[in-house]
Order: structure tokens, then C-alpha cells, then sequence
């Protein structure tokens, strides 16, 4: 990832507030400043179609809407869909990172997690084509 990239619109996600505060000044730490966000899946939805984004990070276990069930309605919108999307939970069970990689999530993080864990996320979801993180029709990218 180049410096410049360091200014890229994130959006997190997360419906408890200390985490949306810990997920920003872990961003900030790592030089990524132009940040907003969601305290649920369907204000992040929302926010989503708005505005540009060309990262999101989000919670799991939230109500009314999962962060799964958050990332399906990305994946199956088709301005939405090649959007680079991380999950990040306290379940770190290999179920929930199949679950999570199965419906488009390019990266999956255990909470708790540090600066380094998630500049590492960013840098490996940001650094190519995902065939995972496809539109419901399908990779736009060359799957090799």
C-alpha cells in the first residue's frame, strides 16, 4: 500500500460505542484518518449508498442487523459489491472465518486486536483482487 493510500474514505461498524472509539484511534495510530462511522448495519447501509467508501470494517454480533447479514446486503448491491470489507469479532472459532470468507469478507480479526493486527488486515485486503469479495454474479477481477 502506497503513503497516499493512507487518506482513503473506512468505514467501521460497530453498535457498541468504546469500540467504534478503540477501532479509530487504532486507524489513527496507523496514519488513517479519514474515518466515519456506523453504530449499527442498517445506518451503515445507509451511509454506504451516500457516500464513497473503499473500506469496511465491522462488527459481527450487532443488532438489528449482523455485520454478516451487513456484508450480504453489500455483496448484493451492485454499486456496493467489490467493496473491500473486514469483520472483526470476539468468536476467533475457524467456523466463523470460513462463515465470514464464504460471503465475501476479504479479511476476518479477533478482537481483541493491536495497531499492527490491523494495519496487516488493511494492507492484505487493500493489496490486490479478492476473489472472495465478488458482486452475486461473480468476480470482476482475474481469478489466476
Amino acid at each position: 500500500m502506497k503513503t497516499g493510500d493512507r487518506d482513503i474514505p473506512i468505514l467501521i461498524v460497530d453498535d457498541y460505542k468504546t469500540m467504534l472509539r478503540v477501532v479509530r484511534k487504532l486507524l489513527a495510530a496507523i496514519g488513517f484518518e479519514n474515518v466515519e462511522e456506523a453504530g449499527d448495519g442498517p445506518s451503515a447501509l445507509a451511509l454506504l449508498r451516500r457516500k464513497p467508501f473503499r473500506l469496511v470494517i465491522s462488527d459481527w454480533n450487532m443488532a438489528p442487523m449482523t455485520g454478516l447479514e451487513l456484508l450480504q446486503e453489500v455483496r448484493a448491491d451492485r454499486a456496493l459489491c467489490e467493496l473491500p470489507f473486514i469483520i472483526m469479532t470476539a468468536d476467533n472459532s475457524a467456523e466463523h472465518e470460513i462463515l465470514v470468507k464464504q460471503q465475501g469478507a476479504a479479511t476476518y480479526i479477533a478482537k481483541p486486536f493491536n495497531a499492527g493486527t490491523l494495519q496487516q488486515a488493511i494492507e492484505t485486503t487493500l493489496g490486490g483482487c479478492h476473489p472472495e469479495s465478488t458482486c452475486a454474479d461473480g468476480p470482476s477481477c482475474e481469478v489466476a
